[in-house]
């Protein structure tokens, strides 16, 4: 009998120990949406640099930032009527159909698709893979292709920051020993580097066309050749050239606007630094979700303590009312 009256308690206490865990639980796992926008609401170019300050800098300053409003752009860009063709490299997700775009210039969005709210945590994909660079690089891309870099599998990232364009070494030359320091042999001591000229200035040379086309692309120097032209572009008297190419009166290194160090001997190849440990992309994706589950089991956890005190804590003031009134009702009755 007595066990019957005191199952009420148990019953609440349960309803309340379950009811609690549930709640802190929901609580935990409840993350406020990120910039203070709704679900699934996607971020702006703004929302990135606000965050990524030193990222926006970089661009800011870069071709990629000035692709539109370039003046040799637009100059060439009018000067054929200003194709719609162009805008599908020179804006941001521009639609062919109807002419708009969401941005002049490349901005985040063209290599990195649209954010939602839920970034952060979730990670924001990237599309800038060497064949992405080359919807628009062509000729880089074509260039590029005919190079032992391709085979190895170098592509644009691994000597170019995608942020600025920009070399990842300060000194272009030192790019090129990170990983070519062991089969550049006498070179290291040719006359070439005494005279201050470097690999950039023969391997990347740009050779301009006789007749420049009218839109105005022309060959990049990513094809690493070296042709006879290149030897002209500074030894025009010894090759008995007779004449110089245009633009390279001052030699190739001045041409190229490249001043390489005299001390190429002396470049150290790249050394791994604190930053090389860092987690890739893979890892860290992995990382968040390890911590997240183990998150999730101590939220549980906690929420089982937080509800078995509740509960019990329940579940025993209904027990004492329940036993106080049952000991009344028996005075009652006697």
């Amino acid at each position: 009998m007595m066990k019957r009256k005191y199952s009420p308690a148990l019953v609440s206490g349960l309803l309340v120990g379950i009811l609690t865990m549930t709640l802190f639980t929901g609580l935990a796992h409840a993350s406020p949406p990120a910039q203070g926008a709704g679900p699934h609401t996607e971020l702006t170019d703004e929302d990135c640099r606000d965050c990524h300050l030193d990222v926006a800098d970089d661009w800011s300053r870069s071709p990629h930032a000035h692709a539109y409003d370039d003046p040799i752009f637009q100059q060439q860009w009018i000067g054929l009527g200003s194709p719609d063709t162009c805008l599908a490299c020179h804006t941001t997700n521009f639609i062919a159909s109807s002419g708009e775009y969401d941005a002049e210039g490349v901005s985040c969005q063209a290599c990195h698709g649209t954010a939602t709210a839920n970034h952060p945590p979730e990670i924001v994909p990237t599309k800038a893979d060497t064949d992405y660079c080359g919807s628009c690089h062509t000729t880089t891309l074509s260039e590029w292709r005919k190079t032992s870099h391709a085979v190895a599998g170098v592509g644009c990232m691994d000597c170019h920051n995608p942020h600025s364009q920009n070399s990842l070494f300060e000194n272009p030359d030192d790019l090129c020993i990170n990983c070519h320091r062991e089969g550049m042999g006498d070179y290291l001591n040719d006359l070439h580097v005494q005279q201050d000229i470097g690999c950039v200035d023969c391997h990347a040379l740009v050779i301009p066309p006789e007749v420049v086309p009218e839109d105005g692309i022309v060959p990049t120097g990513h094809s690493f050749s070296i042709s006879p032209q290149t030897c002209v572009a500074c030894h025009t008297d010894a090759l008995h050239a007779g004449f110089k190419l245009p633009g390279y009166e001052n030699g190739a290194a001045q041409a190229n606007g490249f001043h390489s160090s005299t001390e190429v001997a002396g470049a150290k190849p790249f050394e791994q630094t604190e930053d090389e440990t860092e987690l890739s992309s893979v890892q860290q994706i992995q990382a968040l979700e390890t911590a997240l589950a183990s998150s999730r089991v101590s939220n549980l956890f906690q929420g089982a303590v937080i509800g078995l005190v509740l509960g019990g804590s329940t579940a025993w003031i209904v027990g004492q009312n329940i036993r106080q009134r049952a000991e009344e009702e028996e005075e009652d009755d006697l």
